[in-house]
């Protein structure tokens, strides 16, 4: 992965983080890793932990953001889901959610920020 892919990942990541506080959601953590891989971000929506996952794309890219989590990555989210709630005391009251938020960065003006609640 290149640096410029990286800083846009990274910057999606950020936009990502503010809309879900925006939502009124708390972010616990940032890029968790395990043996399985890494969550994107963590948060509570209420009593409900939320898994999500940042998917950031150019305009003059090739897939939209949103059509990135395929099967398989749904199921690895799961496993992270797993991961997280093993390493800290179980699932929550409100449950466990996977979440994607989805970045367009079009050539000019803002980005444009998706969130879709309970994809996998």
């Amino acid at each position: 992965m290149t640096q410029a892919t990286q800083a846009i990942g990274r910057y999606g990541e950020r936009l990502a983080e503010r809309r879900l506080t925006a939502a009124g959601m708390t972010v616990l953590a940032r890029n968790w890793r395990c043996r399985e891989g890494e969550i994107d971000l963590v948060a509570l929506d209420g009593d409900a932990l939320v898994i999500c996952e940042v998917k950031t794309r150019s305009e003059s890219g090739f897939e939209h953001p949103m059509a990135a989590v395929t099967l398989e990555k749904a199921e690895r989210l799961r496993r992270l889901a797993a991961q997280w709630l093993s390493r800290h005391g179980g699932p929550p009251a409100g449950g466990v959610r996977i979440d994607l938020v989805g970045v367009l960065l079009p050539e000019r003006g803002a980005a444009l920020v998706e969130h879709v609640r309970g994809v996998a």
